[in-house]
This record gives C-alpha cells, structure tokens and sequence, in this order.
C-alpha cells in the first residue's frame, strides 16, 4: 500500500514527519511517497501526482498558512483545488492545514500542528481499515487538534 505525504516549506512544523510515525505504528508493509512543496497552493496538482504518477492510495495534505487576510484567501483556495483533484482522482485527499493564528504562541502552535496532524493520520488509518471504521464516530463533535466539542444532546 502506497500512502502520499505533501507538506510545505513555509509550515513551521514538520507535520509530514509524524503522520509518517503515526501511520506506521498502525499499519504494516506501508510505502510512504513523501513530496515537498512551497506552499499551500502548490499542494493540489503535487497530490494529484501523487496519486496518478505514483499510484498512491490516499493522500495527505500538510500546510501551515498564516495569519494575514491573504494568507487564508490562499488556503481557502488551496483546499478548493485539493476537493477539485480528489473528485478527478476518485481519491481522498486529507487536509490537515493548522493557521498560525490558531496556535495561542510557538509552544501551542507546535502542540496544535503535531496533534491535528496525528489525530488525522488516525483518521486515514481508519479509512483505509474499512468503510465502518468512523462509524462509530459519526455525530460525536470530534475535533482534531483540539479537544472534542461532543455531541449536541
């Protein structure tokens, strides 16, 4: 099984390097693809390639944008373009994009980042275990990186 890992120069934490961990600890004979690019932006057509040029089977998608106005205008064209090659690979690809403005300092931005990105990384497990396996979580307010927000009673 081939899993594609694409992450970005201007992230300030190496996300690619524990999903890559997390991953191994829950599956066996992984081949792991692990591409580089600038930006968020640059992160749909390198996982698209990823999945048509070097037959990955999922794909994640590791960012970091920052806090300005411009900065989520890219991210949110950014995850436009990742939803746009997953419906024209028939392929998932997992967004795990952490804004730095999310983080309350260096500290909690590093802790948010290596735990959204875990917390995903089990995600992608689960999916690639079977179609039941996040059943059982459906309408539970899971929240990745944070604490969950639970379920409305």
């Amino acid at each position: 099984m081939k899993i594609g890992i694409c992450d970005t120069t201007f992230s300030r934490v190496d996300m690619a390097d524990y999903a890559i961990k997390e991953i191994k600890q829950h599956l066996a004979n992984v081949e792991f693809v692990r591409r580089t690019v600038p930006g968020v932006k640059d992160l749909p057509v390198a996982c698209k390639k990823l999945i048509e040029e070097e037959g990955c089977e999922m794909v994640m998608a590791l960012g970091m944008p920052g806090p300005e106005a411009i900065d989520k205008q890219c991210a949110h064209e950014a995850s436009t373009g990742l939803i746009t090659a997953q419906l024209m690979t028939n392929t998932h690809i997992l967004e795990v994009f952490v804004h730095e403005d999310e983080g309350l300092g260096h500290k909690d931005l590093k802790t948010l980042a290596i735990n959204r990105v875990t917390e995903h990384a089990q995600n992608l497990v689960k999916m690639l275990s079977g179609h039941d396996k996040l059943r059982k979580e459906a309408g539970k307010g899971m929240r990745e990186g944070r604490p969950d927000a639970g379920p409305v009673d």
